[in-house]
């Protein structure tokens, strides 16, 4: 297969951020068919279909993010069906592209598809980096929402300075926020100093005081029972990092300490963005492999 053999995307199952994917693509010139999406009476001039339909009737097939649940079920919150990949969808599959998030995932669930052309979008680091800005901004949302007093001046921890790390404290600066952040590299702790924020080990966080507002990047369990039973506790918590997370929510509620678990930002606050990232990825992708 070749790029140019590419012309319809089958869309499966996905929130809001297919529907923006869906539109991106077809601005492009190709045509879309979208499968799972019952509740839709029409969306303009993309075809709405069942799933096995739009999964035979095109050339490539882009799945939703998460790709499928804990049941094996696909992803299809704007169905009220729920959908399994059965062998002639599997078959039909073996043909032809398949994108996913979270490939490992996907995999198990249909370990049929192991020999297939199937390639994870959300592993791309093109992918990770472009949703740092949308997870940023809504991670500074859900804290406008949370906290009762406003942004400027207010004493904010950014725990890890990866992507989303570097943006939000950017981010939060740039609204008059007071900022620490805390790493654990030498590299890290001089990049944080250069650009301004104060600086903290998140090795060596024994006690979280005079925070106002606490944002956790980092995907391991860093605000234990100990960690919280230092923490203030008018201090509000937004962990915005993957599963399992970064936060003991039980031994946070045991406190009463305002915890939050902000997941799929970019999803459910910019969307469209978040459509257009997917787009983006799966055409570099295809840029790629299909010369």
């Amino acid at each position: 297969m070749k790029k140019r053999d590419i012309t319809t995307f089958g869309i499966i199952g996905g929130d809001k951020r297919q529907l923006f994917l869906a539109k991106s693509i077809s601005d492009s010139c190709y045509d879309v068919i979208l499968g799972g999406f019952d509740k839709l009476q029409s969306n303009g001039n993309l075809v709405l279909a069942d799933v096995e339909t739009a999964i035979l009737e095109s050339d490539a097939v882009i799945f939703p993010l998460p790709s499928v649940r804990t049941d094996r079920s696909i992803n299809t919150p704007f169905s009220d069906r729920t959908v399994f990949l059965d062998e002639r969808k599997i078959k039909a599959l073996m043909q032809k592209p398949v994108f996913v998030a979270m490939r490992d995932k996907f995999l198990k669930a249909y370990p049929q598809l192991s020999d297939a052309r199937v390639f994870d979008y959300s592993a791309k680091e093109e992918f990770a980096i472009l949703n740092a800005l949308p997870t940023a901004e809504g991670a500074v949302e859900c804290a406008m929402n949370g906290y009762e007093g406003v942004i400027s001046g207010s004493k904010c921890l950014v725990v890890g300075f990866g992507r989303i790390g570097k943006i939000l404290a950017k981010l939060l600066k740039a609204l008059d926020a007071d900022v620490t952040v805390s790493a654990r590299r030498q590299e890290d702790f001089a990049y944080i100093s250069a650009l301004g924020y104060s600086c903290a080990d998140t090795a060596s966080l024994s006690s979280v005081r005079g925070y106002d507002i606490v944002f956790n990047t980092v995907p391991k369990l860093i605000f234990d029972k100990e960690l919280l039973s230092n923490t203030d506790i008018n201090t509000l918590i937004i962990d915005l990092a993957s599963l399992p997370g970064g936060v003991d929510f039980e031994a946070a509620h045991k406190f009463n300490i305002d915890a939050v678990r902000a997941l799929s930002l970019p999803g459910k606050c910019a969307p469209k963005t978040a459509g257009e990232i997917i787009k983006t990825t799966v055409f570099n992708i295809i840029e790629e492999v299909y010369r």
